[in-house]
This record gives structure tokens, C-alpha cells and sequence, in this order.
């Protein structure tokens, strides 16, 4: 028999470590290491549209067989809450590309007039956009890790749980002794 608790809780872990994968290489604006072009931010949406198909293939896959496999509730709930923050970090990043598109267009501007102020905004809306994706990322992985913490605790919450419930109280009553106690002293003690 497969123990349903232990892989939904894993399978909500493993997707949440998917979106902080996308987090982690989501450009930044202001650093040269991680660079911010259409190429990098359409590969990042493309990683973010597969997981967005995952999550919906979670949700339906635990749906259909929940009568027959026993997949929990909370699993099903937790999949289908992480849909909506997932997609508004997918909005974000599809924002953040239709602004480079317009600004490499725009690019012929060169040595215009207010060429540079253009680029200044445009830098300080796409790192808006980006934060917008990021916090929406994060959210959607805290929440799969939530509803895996819901289903299956983790092993060091279980084991602080089970040390608290399995300490040894002290005995109300003094433990019966194995020796019938003696005679109190003046006192013949007799024997049948």
C-alpha cells in the first residue's frame, strides 16, 4: 500500500523547491551577474509555465484518483492555492518581457532627447515588476511548504512532539517494592 500522506507531503515540498528555483535565477536590475534580457526572463516564464502545468496536474491527477488511492484533502487544496500566486509571478515576468521587447524596439531613440530618463524609468518599472514576481514566488512555494507542514509534519517537529509526549512523568504513587517490608521493630512476624 502507498503511503499517500508521506507523497503528497513530498510531492508539495518538491514543487515548492521548484518555484524557489525560479526565484533564485530571476534577474535583478541592478546586478551585472544576473542579467536581464527577453532571453533570460522568456527562459525563467518558460521554467514558471511548466510548473504552473505541474501544479494543475497535481491538483487533477489527486482529484481523479482521490476515491480510489485515499490522496488527502489538504494536498488537492494546497495545489490549487499555489495556482493563483503562480500566476500572478507568471504575469509579472510576462510583463517584464513585453517591457524589454518595447524597450529593445524603442531602442533606435539612441541619442535622442530623453533617451536616458526613458531607460532610467524603464529600469525602475521592470525592477518593480520583477519584486512583484519575486514576493508572488515566494508566496507560492511558503504555501506548498505549508500545506506539506499541514499533511505530514517534519521530522523535527515529530521528534520534538514525540520527546514532549514520551518523557517520563514522575509517578503520583511510589513504586511497590519487590521485598514485603520487614517487622517494625518488637514485633515477632509470623508465618503460616
Amino acid at each position: 500500500m502507498i503511503d499517500t500522506v508521506s507523497s503528497d507531503a513530498l510531492a508539495l515540498r518538491a514543487t515548492a523547491s521548484g518555484f524557489d528555483a525560479v526565484r533564485a535565477k530571476l534577474p535583478d536590475t541592478g546586478n551585472p551577474d544576473r542579467p536581464l534580457d527577453n532571453v533570460t526572463i522568456a527562459f525563467q516564464l518558460s521554467h514558471l509555465g511548466t510548473l504552473l502545468t505541474e501544479l494543475a496536474d497535481e491538483v487533477l491527477h489527486r482529484a481523479a484518483e482521490r476515491n480510489r488511492q485515499g490522496h488527502t484533502a489538504p494536498a488537492i487544496m494546497g495545489f490549487a492555492a499555489a495556482v493563483q500566486p503562480a500566476c500572478r509571478a507568471a504575469s509579472a515576468l510576462g510583463a517584464v518581457a513585453h517591457q524589454l521587447s518595447t524597450r529593445d524596439q524603442a531602442g533606435h531613440l539612441g541619442d535622442e532627447p530623453g533617451a536616458q530618463d526613458t531607460c532610467d524609468v524603464d529600469r525602475l518599472v521592470i525592477g518593480d515588476v520583477l519584486d512583484v514576481a519575486d514576493q508572488a514566488l515566494r508566496e507560492t512555494s511558503e504555501g506548498l511548504r505549508a500545506a506539506g507542514e499541514t499533511i505530514s509534519p517534519s521530522s523535527a517537529r515529530v521528534e520534538a512532539a514525540r520527546s514532549r509526549s514520551t518523557t517520563a512523568a514522575p509517578s503520583p504513587t511510589p513504586p511497590s517494592p519487590a521485598v514485603p517490608p520487614a517487622a517494625p521493630p518488637g514485633r515477632n512476624s509470623r508465618g503460616r
